[in-house]
């Protein structure tokens, strides 16, 4: 069941406005029993402010009354019409500082473990330079006697699903070149 998207705030506005048990609005809320009867209490979240649930669609006053008539029955989260806001995937990202320096041991381990994957595909999954890449494999690069080979998605530069995307694009493209 999907919760709130603040439910201590939720909880205490409930609490407030609302004749529902405290085993209710913990249900619904996603919070301990005795946590919502500390705050009714007044022990528990003395500067939150209420977040009415009425308003952000999370709950309906059908819902309410219903739930109130009945102690029995639980309180059901109204499904949004308001669109899932969309993950960016593509781009530049930043790197911090502290993680550029790792990128080169990355870069190594990536050559080493996937020789299948191009130069290009390199640069795109670890977002790099091409001329980085080639100075790695041909051990030129100014730094070559301290790198390391380190997984990428253990220093996170990239994720696991990036990489293993990226890999069956590569052997895609070699069973193709086969063919």
């Amino acid at each position: 069941m999907s919760l709130p998207i603040m439910p201590k705030a939720t909880a205490v506005w409930l609490v407030e406005n609302t004749a529902l048990t405290f085993d209710q609005i913990a249900d619904f809320t996603g919070m301990h029993e005795l946590e919502i009867q500390a705050i009714a209490d007044g022990e528990v979240a003395n500067g939150i402010v209420g977040e009415n649930p009425l308003t952000n669609g999370e709950l309906t006053i059908e819902e309410i009354k219903r739930c109130e008539k009945k102690p029995s029955s639980k309180l059901k989260i109204s499904k949004s019409s308001l669109p899932k806001p969309k993950i960016r995937s593509k781009g530049a990202r930043y790197t911090p500082v502290s993680k550029r320096q790792e990128r080169p041991d990355a870069i190594s381990w990536v050559i080493k473990n996937h020789p299948e994957l191009s130069d290009s595909q390199i640069c795109r999954l670890l977002r790099t330079t091409k001329q980085t890449v080639i100075s790695i494999k041909d051990k030129t690069h100014w730094n070559t006697q301290n790198i390391t080979p380190q997984n990428p998605v253990i220093l996170g530069l990239c994720t696991e699903e990036e990489l293993q995307k990226a890999v069956i694009k590569a052997n895609k493209r070699i069973k193709a070149v086969e063919k």
